[in-house]
């Protein structure tokens, strides 16, 4: 397995594997056009785990050259509790860490009780005086 940015000709297949891998309760559906805009604007920011010439694994490595975020992790569930969101998760952060950054937010759903433990695993936690607030554009 290895870990490195998406490529073009991948995106499709991101897609298709969130629909299967990731929690997607709650949240708009990602679309080719949001996600290559994200590759257009930052070439880097999407880290794919391949096996086999397949993604089994993604998380997006957010910089907007100030804060660090972290979105959409997500491991294929056959290959779940192998290693590989934790691998995910150190690839970001060392891509933070060369570009600067000195603190990281992931964006977890509430309900998502199955995410929390990897998180709290590698040393984050709940904030509890933060709240999310969003707007649909």
């Amino acid at each position: 397995m290895i870990l490195r940015p998406v490529r073009r000709d991948e995106l499709s297949q991101v897609l298709a594997f969130w629909q299967e891998a990731a929690e997607n309760d709650v949240r708009p559906v990602d679309t080719l056009a949001a996600v290559e805009a994200l590759v257009d604007r930052d070439p880097d920011a999407l880290i794919v785990a391949v096996l086999d010439e397949v993604v089994v694994g993604t998380i997006v490595a957010g910089w907007d050259g100030w804060r660090c975020h972290l979105y959409r992790l997500a491991v294929a569930p056959s290959h779940r509790r192998e290693g590989i969101g934790g691998r995910l998760i150190e690839a970001a952060e060392q891509r933070f860490r060369e570009l600067g950054g000195t603190r990281a937010d992931a964006m977890v759903l509430d309900h998502n009780t199955k995410a929390h433990g990897i998180w709290a695993a590698h040393g984050y936690y709940q904030q509890g005086e933060w709240s999310r607030w969003v707007k649909p554009l």
